[in-house]
């Protein structure tokens, strides 16, 4: 007998997401339990409900795949940034960043010149995890020799990359985010200033303030630092062609080509660049992409590899594309829960249930993001938030005299900015992976990432920076955005 297909009932729609919290936060928040294995647990659960709701474990399967089909473009960026990593260590690109900012960045301005930095990289090449692996991995070395506090230094070095990201016309959800609400992509990135400029310049003010308050009376003590220049000193010949494959990554974004073709084209130009400047060898260059950069490459008269200090084999001793299977799993495993909850269709009726309570403005914005942020925290992405939200609430922002540039702005103020703070998320787990840091020790530093969702909230109060719809001018916001460039 074939038993009827139902909706999950709201308790069993809402259960999924608890048993997740429940699961994760006990087992990976107290017993330190792998967070692989308890997404795997989770999507068991929601497994149940699926069956519970008359579907097969084929379309479960389904459910999964369809998923995990989206997500390969991200998968392929996170191979690409290990071999980026691997071969800008091997030739002397993110050492010599290290090198020189530790010359010329002052401590006591440390965290806003790293937003900035970090900011200025991702709008142009419009990903945060490029930014980040690259100026962020420097700017954490010098972090770590100006004894920053390596959670202050992460949140400045994460906000600035996911401001960059929001921003930028190449990044994925600032294009996917218009297109599903039918909104001019150039619009929707004008309409997103209002709550991401003044969330960014508090940001600013807290890390300058943070920065004199820590730092404004105090003398560097430089002797760890000079010491670690000197040793780098050693292994690297320091020349400007070095500069290279930072060059081929604003090419490619000046351009808008391809993000994955473009960071791998770096790739083999930073190990060209490492033979000719440092005399290191070809397969050692090739190794340093798959397996990241190792001091036993370095191949010098008279170098003793021993007596290189941990701190800096913790600094380059790094990369390759393995050293993101860990992430790849996570993946994975997070999207075999995401998969089944959403063709389950435990999603429609969580955001429904929302939805069927909203009357005014401020209710609707606070829907947006109570819905974006259950998705986000469920499915450890933003892309999820951004199309079920935004197909399920786009009707409700028209009958309520709104523009969707309101519901598009929104969506990346809950979804793109607050996706960092989830610890089994895509994001979370990478900038655990390339910064050493968990959001549990940068969240509060990552400031204008939280502080989009209050300025949007106030907007929904006051009506300030609410656009109305015009029936006029619709037609100019509805072209269609340009094509996305980036997955991250």
């Amino acid at each position: 007998m074939v038993k009827t297909k139902r909706k999950p009932t709201l308790f069993e729609a809402v259960s999924c997401l608890i048993f997740m919290g429940l699961i994760i936060g006990i087992g990976f928040g107290i017993f330190k339990i792998g967070i692989q294995i308890l997404l795997v647990v989770s999507a068991a659960y929601a497994a149940f409900i699926g069956k519970r709701v008359g579907l097969t474990w084929e379309e479960m399967e389904r459910g999964v795949s369809v998923r995990l089909g989206n997500v390969m473009p991200a998968i392929f960026i996170l191979f690409a940034v290990g071999i980026v990593i691997g071969s800008w260590v091997y030739s002397g690109t993110v050492p010599m960043l290290i090198y020189y900012g530790l010359k010329f960045i002052n401590p006591t301005y440390f965290l806003v010149t790293a937003f900035v930095i970090v900011a200025i990289v991702s709008t142009a090449t419009g990903t945060a995890w490029g930014s980040t692996a690259t100026a962020g991995v420097a700017l954490m070395g010098i972090a770590v020799q100006l004894n920053i506090p390596l959670g202050m230094a992460a949140g400045a070095v994460i906000a600035g990359g996911v401001f960059g990201d929001k921003l930028s016309p190449l990044s994925d959800t600032t294009n996917l985010a218009p297109l599903v609400c039918e909104v001019n992509l150039f619009a929707h990135i004008k309409h997103m200033l209002y709550t991401t400029i003044p969330a960014a310049l508090i940001g600013m003010i807290v890390y300058i303030i943070v920065g004199l308050k820590l730092y404004g009376n105090e003398k560097v003590d430089t002797t760890a630092i000079q010491s670690l220049m000197a040793e780098l000193d050693s292994i690297y010949n320091w020349n400007i062609f070095m500069c290279l494959p930072f060059i081929v990554i604003f090419w490619g974004a000046y351009y808008k080509k391809p993000t994955v073709p473009i960071m791998l084209l770096s790739s083999i130009v930073a190990v060209i660049v490492g033979m000719l400047s440092n005399g290191f060898s070809f397969v050692d260059g090739m190794q340093s992409m798959v397996n990241g950069f190792n001091i036993s490459m370095v191949n010098v008269a008279g170098f003793d590899t021993t007596a290189i200090s941990e701190t800096v084999l913790k600094l380059i001793n790094r990369g390759g594309i393995f050293s993101m299977t860990t992430i790849a799993v996570t993946i994975i495993c997070g999207y075999a829960f995401a998969g089944i909850v959403e063709v389950a269709g435990c999603l429609d009726v969580i955001l429904t249930s929302f939805y069927n309570k909203v009357e005014k403005v401020w209710q609707l914005i606070g829907v947006t993001i109570a819905g974006s942020v259950a998705l986000v925290f469920t499915a450890g992405v933003a892309s999820i938030s951004i199309i079920m939200v935004g197909t399920l609430l786009k009707d409700a922002y028209d009958k309520m005299g709104l523009d969707r540039r309101n519901l598009s702005r929104t969506l990346e103020d809950a979804g793109t900015m607050l996706l960092p703070f989830v610890p089994w998320g895509v994001s979370g787990i990478f900038y655990l992976e390339v910064l050493g840091v968990g959001p549990g020790s940068y969240w509060m530093w990552a400031v204008s990432c939280y502080l989009c969702i209050v300025f949007a909230m106030f907007f929904g109060f006051t009506g300030i920076a609410i656009a109305k719809s015009d029936k006029n001018t619709t037609a100019s916001h509805a072209i269609k955005p340009q094509k996305e460039k980036s997955l991250v």
